[in-house]
């Protein structure tokens, strides 16, 4: 069976019912989630997808096996598993014989934490993750990462954390040996004592089979939470960099307050000088040191507000890492930015919801998708295609030219419903009222013409009964 790596991060289990009144109602950093994994078969074939469930540092795994159409998109809620046990957090490996995608969404236990943070799975894994960025009691932030052995056999870490507030200093080196196959150690920033009282840096990490000086295959993933608020989001931590990075998403004092903020990380030995770029041909830099990170800001570089575009950022030295976030009227997102495109790309996670359900505490979803030409030549002729927990394609949107380096936006709103579907398919896309059957479950894949270099980012929001909206972000992952 083809295996596909998640990092499933921090998926603590517990029922609704488990959680007390004081615990529903605390900030973001002690709220318990329940993992979601939604899951895309992006083969040709039906296919029995297999989950291997591990607690942290336990090498015996918790399975599960459920079927999946081709072309379609489910979830599996943790909490519905009851072979796994209350107040599980761990990690996961997802098997199948074909390819799949996968992204998490941790759903908050709380009367208050309304965000889901979401992160990606991974197909492939190597002997270094870098975090771009990492929190304690930062920004009213803490931060927790998650380190999985990806190899065949027990493996030893050592994690280098930089302080970005003070470069010079040398970073603070962690180690943890014998990490069996599958499973996942945890670092918790909020609770370590070397870092201070308050930390702004940035994370290395690498594996070697134990024992030896052998590389080992790992892969991780980031949550950042509010100390004291109810923010919350997620990323995936990455094995290398580029000296060219695209972001799809850049924005100042959009919608009422919506800002983007760009973490990049030095990756190299050596200072190097970094360019942010905009879509409206505003640009800033900024030279940052080996190890340690840099943050711009969407109202930077002359940004006026009601800027919505997208960015490129370029280094002349050194490779670099570079997270985006969003902020700002409810939003708390992260999404990584890309160093190349692809033709073809998978999004498992899409909603849409009428408006008699978006909002007045009914917390439907929407998804809006943000793709990004980063190639060197306009592009014609991209299809989004819309499809059911069935893998039928209920709908396509076709987008105009994309300009290289600029963006189109889609939605199930936007898209043409397909002959033998319904447009109530499409206005409560990927919700119980619109699929077969019933049940969640919805799914997109963005077709380009061969060649063509596509990135792109969905936000997923929820209105909330007080008209606020929170979303979180995750990348779309490209299908071969």
């Amino acid at each position: 069976m083809k295996r596909f790596r998640v990092a499933l991060l921090f998926a603590v289990i517990l029922t609704i019912a488990a959680v007390s009144m004081a615990a529903a109602q605390d900030p973001a950093y002690n709220t318990p989630f329940i993992t979601s994994v939604t899951y895309q078969n992006v083969g040709t074939q039906q296919t029995n997808v297999q989950f291997d469930f591990y607690n942290e540092k336990s090498g015996t795994p918790i399975t599960v096996v459920k079927p999946l159409p081709a072309g379609a998109g489910s979830s599996l809620f943790m909490g519905s598993v009851s072979s796994i046990p209350t107040n599980f957090s761990g990690s996961a490996v997802v098997s199948s014989s074909e390819p799949i995608v996968a992204t998490l969404v941790q759903i908050p236990q709380s009367t208050t934490v309304k965000n889901r943070p979401l992160s990606n799975g991974f197909s492939s894994a190597t002997s270094n993750v870098l975090i771009a960025t990492v929190l304690k009691n930062k920004f009213n932030t803490h931060t927790k990462f998650s380190i999985q052995n990806a190899d065949t056999s027990a493996i030893d870490i050592t994690v280098k954390i930089y302080n970005a507030d003070n470069p010079s200093d040398p970073p603070i080196t962690l180690t943890e040996t014998n990490i069996p196959v599958g499973a996942a150690k945890i670092y918790d920033l909020g609770s370590m004592a070397q870092l201070g009282t308050s930390f702004n840096g940035s994370a290395t990490v690498t594996a070697v089979k134990t024992g030896t000086s052998t590389s080992a295959n790992i892969v991780g993933s980031a949550l950042e939470l509010s100390v004291s608020g109810t923010a919350a989001k997620a990323f995936e931590g990455v094995a290398g960099g580029a000296k060219t990075v695209y972001m799809a998403s850049a924005l100042c004092d959009f919608a009422a307050g919506q800002n983007t903020a760009y973490a990049v990380q030095n990756i190299g030995t050596a200072d190097t000088t970094v360019t942010v770029t905009y879509s409206n041909g505003n640009s800033e830099q900024a030279l940052i040191k080996p190890g340690t990170k840099h943050s711009f800001q969407g109202c930077g570089a002359g940004n006026t507000s009601g800027f919505k575009g997208s960015a490129t950022i370029t280094s002349d030295t050194s490779d670099i890492v570079v997270i985006g976030k969003v902020y700002g009227a409810g939003l708390s997102t992260a999404f990584l930015g890309e160093s190349s495109g692809s033709a073809k790309l998978a999004l498992p996670y899409v909603r849409w919801t009428a408006d008699a359900n978006y909002g007045a505490g009914k917390l439907r979803q929407r998804t809006f998708i943000a793709i990004q030409n980063v190639g060197t030549s306009p592009v014609s002729g991209v299809v989004v295609k819309y499809l059911n927990k069935n893998g039928e394609v209920v709908g396509t949107h076709n987008l105009a030219d994309i300009p290289a380096g600029e963006k189109a936006n889609s939605t199930a709103k936007l898209a043409t419903v397909a002959s033998g579907h319904s447009q109530s398919e499409l206005d409560e896309f990927g919700t119980p009222d619109a699929n077969p059957g019933g049940g969640f479950g919805g799914a997109v894949v963005v077709e380009g013409p061969t060649g063509s270099q596509l990135v792109a980012v969905a936000r997923v929001q929820t209105k909330l009964s007080d008209g606020s909206v929170v979303g979180e972000d995750y990348n779309g992952m490209p299908i071969q």
